[in-house]
Protein backbone atom coordinates (compact mmCIF):
# COMPACT_ATOMS: atom_id res chain seq x y z
CA UNK A 1 0.00 0.00 0.00
CA UNK A 2 1.43 3.21 -0.86
CA UNK A 3 -1.83 5.40 -0.42
CA UNK A 4 -2.49 6.65 3.35
CA UNK A 5 -4.74 9.64 4.03
CA UNK A 6 -2.11 10.32 6.93
CA UNK A 7 1.97 9.86 6.94
CA UNK A 8 3.63 10.50 10.84
CA UNK A 9 7.22 11.02 10.76
CA UNK A 10 8.97 9.41 13.79
CA UNK A 11 7.65 6.90 15.82
CA UNK A 12 8.73 8.40 19.27
CA UNK A 13 6.39 9.20 21.88
CA UNK A 14 4.88 11.90 20.32
CA UNK A 15 4.84 10.20 16.52
CA UNK A 16 3.29 7.00 17.73
CA UNK A 17 -0.12 8.84 19.85
CA UNK A 18 -0.27 11.02 16.66
CA UNK A 19 -0.80 8.03 14.13
CA UNK A 20 -3.03 6.41 16.68
CA UNK A 21 -5.52 9.00 17.41
CA UNK A 22 -5.57 9.39 13.52
CA UNK A 23 -6.03 5.66 13.17
CA UNK A 24 -8.86 5.49 16.14
CA UNK A 25 -10.85 8.34 14.13
CA UNK A 26 -10.92 6.16 10.31
CA UNK A 27 -7.65 7.22 9.00
CA UNK A 28 -5.11 4.89 7.23
CA UNK A 29 -2.36 5.96 8.67
CA UNK A 30 1.61 5.17 7.97
CA UNK A 31 4.54 6.08 10.99
CA UNK A 32 7.77 6.26 9.33
CA UNK A 33 10.78 5.54 12.03
CA UNK A 34 14.63 5.80 10.46
CA UNK A 35 15.90 3.90 13.61
CA UNK A 36 15.77 0.30 13.79
CA UNK A 37 13.44 0.48 16.93
CA UNK A 38 10.61 2.06 18.06
CA UNK A 39 11.04 5.30 20.93
CA UNK A 40 12.92 8.12 19.34
CA UNK A 41 14.55 9.77 22.84
CA UNK A 42 12.63 7.86 25.11
CA UNK A 43 14.24 4.26 23.79
CA UNK A 44 18.00 5.16 23.40
CA UNK A 45 20.00 3.12 25.24
CA UNK A 46 24.02 1.86 24.15
CA UNK A 47 24.67 -1.84 24.42
CA UNK A 48 22.29 -2.60 27.19
CA UNK A 49 22.21 0.57 29.51
CA UNK A 50 19.27 1.94 30.24
CA UNK A 51 17.28 4.52 27.88
CA UNK A 52 18.12 7.89 27.58
CA UNK A 53 14.41 8.64 29.36
CA UNK A 54 14.44 6.63 32.27
CA UNK A 55 11.32 7.24 34.17
CA UNK A 56 7.61 8.02 33.77
CA UNK A 57 6.69 11.92 35.03
CA UNK A 58 3.36 12.78 33.00
CA UNK A 59 1.91 10.10 30.54
CA UNK A 60 -1.22 11.94 30.27
CA UNK A 61 -4.51 9.95 31.05
CA UNK A 62 -6.16 11.64 28.26
CA UNK A 63 -3.70 10.12 25.51
CA UNK A 64 -4.19 6.77 27.24
CA UNK A 65 -7.95 7.06 26.63
CA UNK A 66 -7.65 8.43 22.92
CA UNK A 67 -5.28 5.75 21.93
CA UNK A 68 -7.48 2.89 23.52
CA UNK A 69 -4.80 1.91 25.87
CA UNK A 70 -6.49 2.76 29.95
CA UNK A 71 -5.29 1.37 33.08
CA UNK A 72 -6.90 -2.21 32.61
CA UNK A 73 -4.33 -2.03 29.33
CA UNK A 74 -1.13 -2.02 30.49
CA UNK A 75 0.76 -5.12 29.57
CA UNK A 76 3.37 -3.82 32.95
CA UNK A 77 3.01 -2.14 36.23
CA UNK A 78 4.18 1.55 36.56
CA UNK A 79 5.64 1.84 40.04
CA UNK A 80 5.90 5.35 41.96
CA UNK A 81 9.32 5.83 43.21
CA UNK A 82 10.36 8.29 46.13
CA UNK A 83 12.25 11.45 45.66
CA UNK A 84 15.83 11.07 47.66
CA UNK A 85 18.15 14.04 47.86
CA UNK A 86 21.33 13.25 48.74
CA UNK A 87 23.44 15.10 51.15
CA UNK A 88 26.89 14.86 51.82
CA UNK A 89 26.50 15.11 55.25
CA UNK A 90 24.60 11.66 55.59
CA UNK A 91 21.31 13.25 56.63
CA UNK A 92 19.63 12.42 53.44
CA UNK A 93 15.65 13.92 52.82
CA UNK A 94 13.27 11.09 51.22
CA UNK A 95 10.57 12.73 49.12
CA UNK A 96 7.13 10.15 49.47
CA UNK A 97 4.50 12.21 47.55
CA UNK A 98 3.93 15.66 49.37
CA UNK A 99 5.36 14.14 52.67
CA UNK A 100 9.37 15.06 53.16
CA UNK A 101 11.11 13.96 56.07
CA UNK A 102 14.54 11.84 56.83
CA UNK A 103 16.02 8.83 55.17
CA UNK A 104 15.75 7.28 58.95
CA UNK A 105 12.75 8.19 59.69
CA UNK A 106 13.26 11.84 61.60
CA UNK A 107 11.04 14.47 61.17
CA UNK A 108 12.12 17.34 59.08
CA UNK A 109 11.95 20.75 59.91
CA UNK A 110 10.56 22.02 56.44
CA UNK A 111 7.83 19.09 56.08
CA UNK A 112 5.30 21.21 56.38
CA UNK A 113 6.00 24.29 54.36
CA UNK A 114 7.03 21.48 51.50
CA UNK A 115 3.93 19.93 51.65
CA UNK A 116 1.89 23.35 51.31
CA UNK A 117 4.35 24.72 48.55
CA UNK A 118 3.87 20.70 46.85
CA UNK A 119 0.36 21.48 47.22
CA UNK A 120 -0.08 24.84 45.79
CA UNK A 121 2.27 24.28 42.77
CA UNK A 122 0.67 20.74 42.04
CA UNK A 123 -3.01 22.56 41.75
CA UNK A 124 -1.71 25.04 39.78
CA UNK A 125 -0.45 22.45 37.46
CA UNK A 126 -3.42 20.53 37.20
CA UNK A 127 -5.16 23.87 36.24
CA UNK A 128 -2.82 24.51 33.71
CA UNK A 129 -3.64 21.21 32.50
CA UNK A 130 -6.40 22.57 31.11
CA UNK A 131 -4.34 24.47 28.06
CA UNK A 132 -1.93 21.34 27.63
CA UNK A 133 -4.85 19.27 26.94
CA UNK A 134 -6.25 21.44 23.84
CA UNK A 135 -4.03 23.26 20.75
CA UNK A 136 -3.20 27.29 21.94
CA UNK A 137 -6.05 29.13 22.28
CA UNK A 138 -6.79 30.73 19.11
CA UNK A 139 -6.51 29.11 15.64
CA UNK A 140 -9.96 27.56 15.31
CA UNK A 141 -13.39 28.19 13.93
CA UNK A 142 -15.22 28.87 17.14
CA UNK A 143 -18.57 27.74 15.98
CA UNK A 144 -16.82 24.06 15.07
CA UNK A 145 -17.75 21.03 17.21
CA UNK A 146 -13.82 21.11 18.17
CA UNK A 147 -13.79 24.93 18.72
CA UNK A 148 -16.76 24.77 21.26
CA UNK A 149 -15.13 21.70 23.06
CA UNK A 150 -11.55 24.18 23.37
CA UNK A 151 -14.10 27.10 24.48
CA UNK A 152 -15.81 24.56 27.20
CA UNK A 153 -11.88 23.76 28.16
CA UNK A 154 -11.05 27.42 28.30
CA UNK A 155 -14.06 27.89 30.72
CA UNK A 156 -12.81 25.07 32.91
CA UNK A 157 -9.39 26.91 33.57
CA UNK A 158 -10.96 30.34 33.71
CA UNK A 159 -13.82 29.15 36.39
CA UNK A 160 -10.76 27.06 37.93
CA UNK A 161 -8.65 30.26 38.15
CA UNK A 162 -11.53 32.14 39.51
CA UNK A 163 -12.56 29.31 42.47
CA UNK A 164 -8.80 30.05 43.55
CA UNK A 165 -10.11 32.95 45.37
CA UNK A 166 -8.27 36.86 44.86
CA UNK A 167 -5.49 36.45 47.42
CA UNK A 168 -4.59 33.25 45.74
CA UNK A 169 -5.05 33.76 41.89
CA UNK A 170 -2.99 36.72 42.25
CA UNK A 171 -0.29 34.76 43.84
CA UNK A 172 -0.60 32.20 40.80
CA UNK A 173 -0.09 35.41 38.73
CA UNK A 174 2.46 36.37 40.24
CA UNK A 175 4.47 33.27 40.70
CA UNK A 176 3.71 31.84 37.33
CA UNK A 177 6.94 33.60 35.14
CA UNK A 178 9.10 34.08 38.01
CA UNK A 179 12.17 32.06 39.07
CA UNK A 180 11.68 29.01 41.51
CA UNK A 181 14.94 29.82 43.47
CA UNK A 182 13.64 33.04 44.99
CA UNK A 183 9.95 31.01 45.13
CA UNK A 184 11.59 27.69 46.99
CA UNK A 185 13.71 29.43 49.41
CA UNK A 186 10.76 31.84 50.28
CA UNK A 187 9.17 28.45 51.80
CA UNK A 188 12.01 26.35 52.78
CA UNK A 189 15.59 26.88 53.92
CA UNK A 190 18.19 26.25 51.64
CA UNK A 191 19.39 22.49 51.77
CA UNK A 192 18.99 19.13 50.37
CA UNK A 193 15.13 19.47 49.94
CA UNK A 194 15.13 22.85 48.41
CA UNK A 195 18.49 21.41 45.99
CA UNK A 196 15.91 18.60 44.62
CA UNK A 197 12.78 21.08 44.07
CA UNK A 198 15.42 23.64 42.17
CA UNK A 199 17.06 20.69 40.01
CA UNK A 200 13.57 19.42 39.11
CA UNK A 201 13.10 22.87 37.96
CA UNK A 202 15.48 23.26 35.48
CA UNK A 203 16.18 19.38 34.42
CA UNK A 204 17.02 19.18 30.56
CA UNK A 205 16.28 23.31 30.12
CA UNK A 206 19.58 26.14 29.71
CA UNK A 207 18.32 27.98 32.41
CA UNK A 208 19.40 27.96 36.48
CA UNK A 209 16.75 27.68 39.11
CA UNK A 210 17.42 32.13 39.30
CA UNK A 211 16.02 32.03 35.47
CA UNK A 212 12.24 33.62 35.16
CA UNK A 213 10.49 31.23 33.97
CA UNK A 214 11.96 28.04 36.21
CA UNK A 215 8.51 28.24 38.15
CA UNK A 216 6.74 27.52 35.36
CA UNK A 217 8.53 24.73 34.00
CA UNK A 218 8.71 23.12 37.85
CA UNK A 219 4.71 23.68 37.65
CA UNK A 220 4.62 21.68 34.23
CA UNK A 221 6.99 18.53 36.31
CA UNK A 222 3.72 18.86 38.67
CA UNK A 223 1.21 18.59 35.51
CA UNK A 224 -0.47 14.87 36.44
CA UNK A 225 0.79 14.98 40.33
CA UNK A 226 4.39 15.02 40.31
CA UNK A 227 4.43 11.80 40.80
CA UNK A 228 7.55 9.40 39.12
CA UNK A 229 7.09 5.67 37.95
CA UNK A 230 9.52 3.23 37.13
CA UNK A 231 8.18 0.75 34.09
CA UNK A 232 8.66 -2.63 35.79
CA UNK A 233 10.19 -4.07 32.39
CA UNK A 234 11.67 -0.51 31.52
CA UNK A 235 11.10 2.20 29.11
CA UNK A 236 11.44 -0.10 25.90
CA UNK A 237 8.08 -1.70 27.62
CA UNK A 238 6.20 2.10 27.72
CA UNK A 239 7.22 2.51 23.83
CA UNK A 240 6.14 -1.65 22.71
CA UNK A 241 2.72 -0.36 24.62
CA UNK A 242 2.26 2.71 22.33
CA UNK A 243 3.41 1.10 19.11
CA UNK A 244 1.09 -1.85 20.25
CA UNK A 245 -2.06 0.70 20.62
CA UNK A 246 -0.69 2.20 16.81
CA UNK A 247 -0.94 -1.48 15.44
CA UNK A 248 -4.06 -2.43 17.10
CA UNK A 249 -5.89 1.29 15.65
CA UNK A 250 -4.17 0.14 11.96
CA UNK A 251 -1.34 2.17 11.93
CA UNK A 252 1.25 0.28 9.79
CA UNK A 253 4.63 1.07 11.23
CA UNK A 254 7.79 0.99 9.24
CA UNK A 255 11.11 1.15 11.36
CA UNK A 256 14.79 1.32 9.30
CA UNK A 257 12.98 4.06 6.73
CA UNK A 258 13.89 7.49 7.05
CA UNK A 259 11.62 10.21 5.36
CA UNK A 260 14.48 11.43 2.54
CA UNK A 261 11.96 14.29 1.76
CA UNK A 262 8.04 15.79 2.09
CA UNK A 263 6.56 16.20 -1.15
CA UNK A 264 4.32 19.26 -1.79
CA UNK A 265 2.42 19.99 -5.38
CA UNK A 266 0.61 23.42 -5.77
CA UNK A 267 1.44 24.48 -1.68
CA UNK A 268 -0.14 21.47 -0.61
CA UNK A 269 1.87 18.14 0.70
CA UNK A 270 1.16 15.42 -1.22
CA UNK A 271 2.82 12.59 0.34
CA UNK A 272 6.94 11.50 1.35
CA UNK A 273 9.69 10.30 -0.60
CA UNK A 274 11.28 7.73 1.81
CA UNK A 275 15.51 7.22 1.49
CA UNK A 276 15.10 4.11 -0.88
CA UNK A 277 13.07 6.68 -3.59
CA UNK A 278 9.84 5.06 -2.74
CA UNK A 279 6.94 7.05 -2.65
CA UNK A 280 3.85 7.29 -0.31
CA UNK A 281 0.89 9.11 -1.12
CA UNK A 282 -1.06 11.48 1.61
CA UNK A 283 -2.58 14.31 2.07
CA UNK A 284 -1.22 15.21 5.38
CA UNK A 285 2.07 14.71 7.15
CA UNK A 286 2.89 14.79 10.25
CA UNK A 287 6.09 15.33 11.72
CA UNK A 288 7.28 14.80 15.16
CA UNK A 289 11.04 16.16 13.93
CA UNK A 290 11.66 19.34 14.84
CA UNK A 291 10.73 22.32 12.93
CA UNK A 292 13.74 23.05 11.51
CA UNK A 293 14.56 19.08 10.19
CA UNK A 294 10.84 19.14 9.14
CA UNK A 295 11.31 22.55 7.15
CA UNK A 296 14.61 21.06 5.66
CA UNK A 297 12.93 17.97 4.50
CA UNK A 298 10.21 19.97 2.90
CA UNK A 299 12.04 22.78 1.17
CA UNK A 300 12.67 26.13 2.74
CA UNK A 301 11.38 27.79 -0.78
CA UNK A 302 7.59 26.40 0.80
CA UNK A 303 8.19 28.85 3.59
CA UNK A 304 7.92 32.64 3.06
CA UNK A 305 11.01 34.50 4.72
CA UNK A 306 9.68 35.59 8.01
CA UNK A 307 9.31 32.06 8.78
CA UNK A 308 12.17 30.92 7.82
CA UNK A 309 13.56 33.76 9.92
CA UNK A 310 11.86 32.78 13.05
CA UNK A 311 12.86 28.77 12.29
CA UNK A 312 16.58 30.19 12.69
CA UNK A 313 15.30 31.89 15.94
CA UNK A 314 13.78 28.99 17.85
CA UNK A 315 16.67 28.37 20.69
CA UNK A 316 17.20 24.74 21.64
CA UNK A 317 20.29 24.31 23.89
CA UNK A 318 20.93 21.77 25.00
CA UNK A 319 23.07 21.07 28.52
CA UNK A 320 21.95 17.38 29.56
CA UNK A 321 23.95 14.59 29.15
CA UNK A 322 22.86 11.24 30.25
CA UNK A 323 25.53 8.87 31.50
CA UNK A 324 25.14 5.05 32.22
CA UNK A 325 27.44 3.05 34.40
CA UNK A 326 27.76 -0.49 34.72
CA UNK A 327 28.74 -1.59 38.52
CA UNK A 328 30.44 -4.46 40.13
CA UNK A 329 27.68 -4.14 42.88
CA UNK A 330 25.81 -1.36 44.40
CA UNK A 331 27.02 1.52 46.02
CA UNK A 332 27.19 2.14 49.83
CA UNK A 333 25.71 5.43 50.35
CA UNK A 334 26.17 6.20 54.56
CA UNK A 335 22.96 6.81 55.71
CA UNK A 336 20.77 5.49 53.08
CA UNK A 337 18.52 2.08 53.93
CA UNK A 338 19.26 -0.67 51.44
CA UNK A 339 15.62 -0.54 50.37
CA UNK A 340 15.41 3.33 48.93
CA UNK A 341 18.73 2.57 46.50
CA UNK A 342 16.27 2.09 44.16
CA UNK A 343 14.54 5.22 44.75
CA UNK A 344 15.13 8.59 42.29
CA UNK A 345 17.58 9.68 43.67
CA UNK A 346 18.77 13.41 43.50
CA UNK A 347 22.35 15.01 44.15
CA UNK A 348 21.85 18.77 44.61
CA UNK A 349 22.54 19.57 48.28
CA UNK A 350 21.26 23.04 48.08
CA UNK A 351 19.38 25.46 45.71
CA UNK A 352 22.41 27.86 45.80
CA UNK A 353 24.57 24.50 44.59
CA UNK A 354 22.29 24.07 41.30
CA UNK A 355 22.58 27.85 40.80
CA UNK A 356 26.41 27.73 41.17
CA UNK A 357 26.28 24.37 38.88
CA UNK A 358 24.31 26.40 36.31
CA UNK A 359 26.96 29.57 35.86
CA UNK A 360 29.34 27.46 33.74
CA UNK A 361 26.85 26.64 30.97
CA UNK A 362 25.89 30.33 31.07
CA UNK A 363 29.74 30.16 29.02
CA UNK A 364 29.39 27.29 27.26
CA UNK A 365 31.49 25.14 29.56
CA UNK A 366 30.94 22.34 31.73
CA UNK A 367 30.16 22.52 35.26
CA UNK A 368 32.97 21.12 37.77
CA UNK A 369 29.88 20.18 40.39
CA UNK A 370 26.72 19.29 38.69
CA UNK A 371 23.21 18.44 39.49
CA UNK A 372 22.60 14.91 38.89
CA UNK A 373 19.73 12.71 39.09
CA UNK A 374 20.21 8.94 39.75
CA UNK A 375 18.01 5.72 38.72
CA UNK A 376 19.44 2.56 39.64
CA UNK A 377 16.79 0.13 37.78
CA UNK A 378 17.55 -3.33 39.74
CA UNK A 379 19.59 -2.53 42.94
CA UNK A 380 20.32 -6.26 43.35
CA UNK A 381 21.45 -7.58 39.59
CA UNK A 382 24.62 -9.09 39.71
CA UNK A 383 26.10 -6.01 37.31
CA UNK A 384 23.68 -3.21 38.24
CA UNK A 385 22.93 -0.19 35.96
CA UNK A 386 23.32 3.62 37.46
CA UNK A 387 21.57 5.79 34.81
CA UNK A 388 22.65 9.29 35.52
CA UNK A 389 21.32 12.83 34.04
CA UNK A 390 23.88 15.06 34.44
CA UNK A 391 23.10 19.07 34.49
CA UNK A 392 24.94 20.90 32.87
CA UNK A 393 26.87 19.74 29.96
CA UNK A 394 26.27 21.97 27.03
CA UNK A 395 25.64 21.37 23.83
CA UNK A 396 27.72 24.34 22.60
CA UNK A 397 31.18 23.20 24.85
CA UNK A 398 33.75 24.01 22.90
CA UNK A 399 34.28 20.71 21.02
CA UNK A 400 32.90 17.26 22.69
CA UNK A 401 36.24 15.89 22.25
CA UNK A 402 36.70 12.18 23.66
CA UNK A 403 38.50 14.04 26.33
CA UNK A 404 36.28 16.14 27.11
CA UNK A 405 33.66 13.32 27.90
CA UNK A 406 36.07 11.92 29.95
CA UNK A 407 36.39 14.89 32.32
CA UNK A 408 32.38 15.52 32.02
CA UNK A 409 32.48 11.76 33.70
CA UNK A 410 35.31 12.26 36.07
CA UNK A 411 32.82 15.31 37.14
CA UNK A 412 30.04 12.97 37.48
CA UNK A 413 31.83 10.36 39.98
CA UNK A 414 33.47 12.97 42.19
CA UNK A 415 30.32 14.49 42.63
CA UNK A 416 28.91 11.58 43.44
CA UNK A 417 31.73 9.75 45.66
CA UNK A 418 30.71 12.51 48.14
CA UNK A 419 27.74 10.83 49.19
CA UNK A 420 29.17 7.02 47.95
CA UNK A 421 32.69 6.82 48.53
CA UNK A 422 33.03 3.61 47.06
CA UNK A 423 31.85 4.59 43.32
CA UNK A 424 34.43 5.05 41.73
CA UNK A 425 36.16 2.21 42.14
CA UNK A 426 32.85 -0.05 41.25
CA UNK A 427 32.63 1.35 37.74
CA UNK A 428 33.20 -1.62 35.15
CA UNK A 429 31.91 0.28 31.76
CA UNK A 430 30.45 3.63 31.30
CA UNK A 431 28.55 5.03 28.57
CA UNK A 432 28.50 9.21 27.90
CA UNK A 433 26.13 10.44 26.02
CA UNK A 434 26.81 14.23 25.45
CA UNK A 435 24.04 16.69 23.66
CA UNK A 436 26.21 16.57 20.70
CA UNK A 437 25.76 12.69 20.69
CA UNK A 438 21.95 12.73 21.54
CA UNK A 439 21.48 14.89 18.32
CA UNK A 440 23.13 12.88 16.23
CA UNK A 441 21.02 9.62 17.15
CA UNK A 442 17.55 11.70 17.02
CA UNK A 443 18.25 14.29 15.44
CA UNK A 444 17.12 16.66 17.90
CA UNK A 445 18.42 20.34 18.25
CA UNK A 446 21.23 20.34 20.24
CA UNK A 447 20.16 16.92 21.85
CA UNK A 448 17.92 19.31 23.70
CA UNK A 449 14.84 17.43 25.18
CA UNK A 450 11.76 19.55 24.46
CA UNK A 451 13.46 20.48 20.50
CA UNK A 452 13.03 23.89 22.14
CA UNK A 453 13.48 25.82 25.00
CA UNK A 454 10.79 25.66 27.33
CA UNK A 455 10.97 29.15 28.01
CA UNK A 456 8.57 32.44 28.40
CA UNK A 457 8.97 33.34 24.84
CA UNK A 458 8.25 29.75 23.36
CA UNK A 459 4.99 28.78 25.50
CA UNK A 460 1.52 28.54 24.16
CA UNK A 461 0.73 29.96 21.11
CA UNK A 462 4.59 31.52 20.72
CA UNK A 463 5.87 27.57 20.52
CA UNK A 464 7.90 26.73 18.54
CA UNK A 465 7.89 30.21 17.37
CA UNK A 466 5.31 33.24 16.89
CA UNK A 467 2.83 31.97 14.10
CA UNK A 468 4.23 28.58 14.04
CA UNK A 469 2.28 28.18 17.85
CA UNK A 470 -1.46 25.49 16.18
CA UNK A 471 0.76 22.75 14.79
CA UNK A 472 -0.03 23.53 10.79
CA UNK A 473 3.26 24.02 9.34
CA UNK A 474 4.15 25.71 6.04
CA UNK A 475 1.99 23.96 3.20
CA UNK A 476 -1.15 22.67 3.62
CA UNK A 477 -1.70 19.75 5.27
CA UNK A 478 1.91 19.81 6.91
CA UNK A 479 1.56 19.77 10.83
CA UNK A 480 4.37 19.61 13.49
CA UNK A 481 3.81 17.07 16.23
CA UNK A 482 6.87 16.83 17.91
CA UNK A 483 7.68 18.45 21.51
CA UNK A 484 8.97 21.83 19.89
CA UNK A 485 4.98 22.15 19.69
CA UNK A 486 2.52 23.21 22.71
CA UNK A 487 2.91 21.74 25.58
CA UNK A 488 6.24 20.16 25.10
CA UNK A 489 7.79 17.58 25.33
CA UNK A 490 8.87 14.76 28.45
CA UNK A 491 6.96 11.34 28.31
CA UNK A 492 3.30 12.74 27.91
CA UNK A 493 2.33 12.13 24.40
CA UNK A 494 0.21 15.25 24.77
CA UNK A 495 1.73 17.20 21.84
CA UNK A 496 1.01 14.02 19.48
CA UNK A 497 -2.47 13.56 20.04
CA UNK A 498 -2.82 17.62 20.13
CA UNK A 499 -1.39 17.72 16.46
CA UNK A 500 -3.59 14.83 15.37
CA UNK A 501 -6.80 16.32 16.62
CA UNK A 502 -6.14 19.98 14.71
CA UNK A 503 -5.60 17.47 11.69
CA UNK A 504 -8.61 15.83 12.00
CA UNK A 505 -10.32 19.47 12.29
CA UNK A 506 -9.32 20.54 9.89
CA UNK A 507 -10.07 17.72 7.15
CA UNK A 508 -13.86 18.11 8.25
Amino acid sequence: MSRYDAIVIGAGVNGLVAGAVLARRGKSVCILEAKPAVGGMASLAQDGGPALAHLVHNLSPSVRRDIGLDALKWPFKLTPLPTMSLDPQGRHVVLRGQRASYADGGEHAGAQHCRTLLQRLTSYGALLRHLAELPPPGGGQALSGPGLARALRLARFGIGLRGMGKPEMRRFLQVLLSNSYDLILDEIPDGPLAGLLAADAVRGTAMGPGSPGTVFSLIYRMGHGGIAARPDSGMNAVMDSLAGAARDAGCRIETATPARRILVACDRVTGVETDTGDVLEASRVLSSAAPQVTADLTGLGHFDIEATRRLRNVRARGTAAKINLALARAPEIPGLPQDLLGARMIFAPSADYVERAFNPAKYSEMSEAPAIEAVMPDPHADRPWLSLIMQYAPADLSGWTDAARDRLLKNTLDALARVAPDLPGLVEEAQVLTPDLIEAATAAPSGHWHHAELSLDQLLTLRPGNGMGHYAFGPAGLYLCGAATHPGGDVMGLAGRNAALKALEDAA
